[in-house]
């Protein structure tokens, strides 16, 4: 039976493959060249549009406010990027261990993701702004606390993501090359190092990938919730930016 379903999968597939194929071309695909297509354009509906060459990309990159949202959203990246997939790492390889409660723990972590992020922005703003008033600061006027602030939201709400995937790719990790490794007297860093990581290669780079992808989606629903009148050019990214402009 399961013979016969993968012989008729392996001569069937593109029609199996065809809906999903089609949604990506029609939901991404066709979107995004328009999009870059418009970027060069004068338009107020893509019936009309005008070609204008780099006109759009000189005023963008004239303009100061444009510019400093771009840095700050490269900037929320770059860390947050680096934070998530090394604590999502390192809670993975903690949970994949044999210690009591693991799959309690994987819920806990992993449920901030479920929760939306305008939801999200309001609880860290109370919690964050009553921290600071102890100091007499406040998240919402300040871009320096604005931005750890929201390293944090977003950091809080991303890592059980990746580090479900994570313990996908360590549980695929050969035990025999471990158990080898320790006989041969390699300590946990080294086994972590030497075998660990370089069999969850693949996994690292596509979390990595995944992560930078949000360069131009930094969280917008954290941001506009953070963030006020006071901070706006301090503290805009690319979508909160294009929103107001």
């Amino acid at each position: 039976m399961i013979s016969m379903a993968g012989k008729a999968i392996r001569k069937w597939w593109a029609l199996f493959a065809l809906p999903t194929f089609a949604a990506f071309i029609i939901g991404f695909v066709i979107p995004f060249i328009m999009g870059v297509y418009l970027s060069f354009c004068k338009f107020t509906t893509v019936t009309d549009s005008e070609f204008i060459g780099l006109k759009n990309y000189q005023k963008a990159l004239a303009d100061k406010e444009f510019l400093h949202a771009l840095g700050f959203s490269t900037a929320l990246t770059i860390v947050t990027t680096v934070v998530i997939n090394v604590v999502a790492f390192a809670i993975a390889y903690m949970l994949t261990k044999a210690i009591k409660g693991s799959n309690i723990f994987r819920s806990v972590f992993f449920m901030p993701n479920l929760i939306g992020g305008i939801i999200l922005g309001y609880i860290w703003m109370l919690l964050l702004n009553g921290i600071l008033a102890h100091w007499g600061r406040a998240l919402t006027y300040s871009a320096t606390y604005g931005f750890w602030g929201l390293v944090i939201l977003v950091c809080w709400q991303q890592i059980g993501y990746m580090m479900i995937i994570y313990i996908a790719g360590l549980q695929a990790v050969p035990e025999d090359m471990l158990e080898a490794a320790r006989i041969d007297g390699a300590n946990r860093w080294q086994k972590v190092w030497h075998i660990t990581l370089p069999g969850i290669r693949g996994i690292v780079v596509l979390m990595m990938v995944l992560s930078l992808g949000n360069v131009l989606n930094a969280g917008f629903d954290q941001v506009f919730n953070l963030y006020t009148k006071a901070v706006y050019e301090s503290g805009d990214i690319l979508d909160t930016f294009i929103y107001r402009l």
